[in-house]
């Protein structure tokens, strides 16, 4: 068996790459995050309308690319890399959840607007919220919501007293207010709805949920694997140039078997997303257990990866100006968006599921 990219999709990984490498620099990545939208626009359409990022896991049918899940996580590999903030993971989450939670009429009306690039946002819970159907309308308070403040389709989940149904609100009849968080990079926000005019998509929420946990879980991890090699390449980078005694500090063997440690972690890293990636794209049945290892081993991978970089930086690392800060936020912000390391090991080691 051959684990490896098909040629388009090497081709789809290094186009991305180069695109980014062109448009989202160090500073490129600094003043997106410090501006209003916490991400560049501009970088965003490129990538909707040259890559057709937002499009790649939308069927055709719905003005998509047709292509698959697969190939939408190798592009989050590549942000995770660069390290630029992106809707992309929101969306394509939400958009997955309307592929899977939803009737024939609301993805006609939906996805289109996910092909052209609009950002979707997707509450992952009802809790706290709660749905007078009679009236259509929302009540609530919702926290950490990735990209909430910032997307032009909301979609939450609400308790109906017989369940939990999925519903679409105006993002202009919500109150949206920016989280601040540790890493500037990641958009989390707050919303508050008070009786609130919703229309339904979802009669049961539940689908469409589970599928938005599943593909986050291996979205992260993309992002996670992207941002390690990342920061294995600014290390191996710096140990080459950093001179102590004379030599390269990376020529002294010690150096030399903490840099191998970190691409072994790297390269499995790799291994256990796309092995997730794909499994989830083509619903295999294993697909929950293999997002649950990626997420749990990507997580743990990243965090001992960013704590070598800065450690083999040196005091440089902990400056504003150095990118291994980015490294290390992100790594702790990653580490718990769509649930911690702790919880995706604890749901492996009770796999399958008790009923």
């Amino acid at each position: 068996m051959e684990f490896a990219l098909s040629e388009e999709q090497a081709e789809l990984a290094s186009t991305v790459r180069s695109l980014l490498d062109r448009h989202a620099d160090s500073r490129a990545v600094r003043a997106a995050a410090e501006s209003g939208a916490g991400y560049d626009e501009a970088l965003w359409r490129l990538l909707c309308e040259q890559i057709g990022a937002a499009a790649l896991a939308v069927p055709e049918r719905y003005d998509g690319a047709g292509f698959s899940l697969f190939e939408s996580l190798l592009v989050l590999e590549e942000l995770g890399r660069s390290l630029a903030p992106s809707p992309l993971l929101s969306t394509l989450v939400a958009g997955e959840a309307v592929l899977a939670g939803t009737d024939e009429l609301a993805r006609a009306r939906l996805l289109p607007r996910v092909a052209a690039g609009e950002v979707v946002a997707l509450a992952p819970t009802a809790d706290g919220v709660t749905a007078d159907a009679g009236a259509g309308t929302l009540t609530g308070t919702l926290t950490r919501v990735l990209d909430g403040d910032r997307a032009a389709i909301l979609l939450v989940p609400a308790d109906t007293g017989d369940g939990t149904a999925l519903f679409e609100v105006d993002p202009a009849a919500v109150e949206r207010r920016w989280t601040v968080s540790m890493d500037q990079t990641i958009r989390l926000a707050t919303l508050v709805l008070d009786h609130t005019p919703a229309t339904l998509v979802a009669a049961d929420a539940s689908p469409a949920l589970e599928r938005a946990a599943l593909v986050g879980a291996v979205g992260v991890a993309a992002l996670q694997c992207g941002c390690a090699g990342r920061a294995l390449d600014m290390t191996v980078a710096h140990t080459r140039e950093r001179v102590q005694f004379g030599r390269p500090i990376g020529s002294f063997q010690a150096l030399k078997h903490r840099m191998a440690d970190m691409l072994v972690e790297v390269e499995t890293s790799r291994s256990a997303s796309w092995a997730a990636s794909y499994a989830v794209a083509t619903g295999a049945a294993n697909a929950t257990e293999l997002a649950h290892v990626a997420k749990a081993w990507c997580g743990d991978a990243l965090t001992h990866v960013a704590g070598e970089t800065v450690q083999l930086h040196g005091g440089i690392a902990i400056t504003w100006e150095h990118d291994a800060q980015l490294v290390l936020k992100r790594a702790h912000a990653l580490g718990q968006l769509f649930g911690p390391a702790r919880a995706h090991r604890e749901a492996i080691e009770i796999w399958p599921p008790q009923i």
